[in-house]
C-alpha cells in the first residue's frame, strides 16, 4: 500500500541576507514497514529559491544525528532557473527506516512543500 505526505510545510526565506538551514522531522520509510522494493518518490516545489534541497535518510531504527546521510541533493539556482518555481519529483531506492528533508546554505525564496510517496 503506497503512502503519501507531506514532510516538510511551507518555508519562507526572511530576505535578510542570513543564510538558513531547516532540518525537517524524521517520517517513516520503507524500512520500517519492513517493505521489500525500498523505492521511495520525493516531490518538492520551490519558487525563488536560492539554496540547497537534500532528502536525508538513515538505516537506524532509533537514529542520532550522525546516522543521516544524504540520499538526494540538488543546489539552486540551476542555470535560468532563479525566480521561478519549480516543481520536481526525485525517485531514490534503499530500505530506509526514516526520511527527513533538509534546507542549507538558503539565501533567498520559499519551500511551498516537500512530499514524500512510499
Amino acid at each position: 500500500m503506497a503512502q503519501s505526505e507531506t514532510i516538510l510545510t511551507q518555508q519562507t526565506h526572511p530576505s535578510d541576507s542570513s543564510v538558513q538551514t531547516v532540518t525537517g522531522d524524521a517520517f517513516k520509510g520503507d524500512g520500517y514497514y519492513g517493505r521489500s522494493d525500498g523505492f521511495h518518490t520525493a516531490q518538492y516545489n520551490i519558487t525563488g529559491f536560492i539554496g540547497t534541497v537534500s532528502i536525508q535518510a538513515t538505516l537506524a531504527v532509533t537514529p542520532t544525528e550522525d546516522d543521516w546521510f544524504t540520499v538526494y541533493t540538488q543546489a539552486y539556482p540551476v542555470v535560468n532557473d532563479e525566480g521561478t518555481t519549480i516543481n520536481k519529483l526525485v525517485n531514490f531506492t534503499g530500505n530506509y527506516v526514516w526520511i527527513r528533508a533538509y534546507i542549507s546554505n538558503w539565501t533567498d525564496g520559499t519551500v511551498n512543500d516537500i512530499k514524500l510517496n512510499h
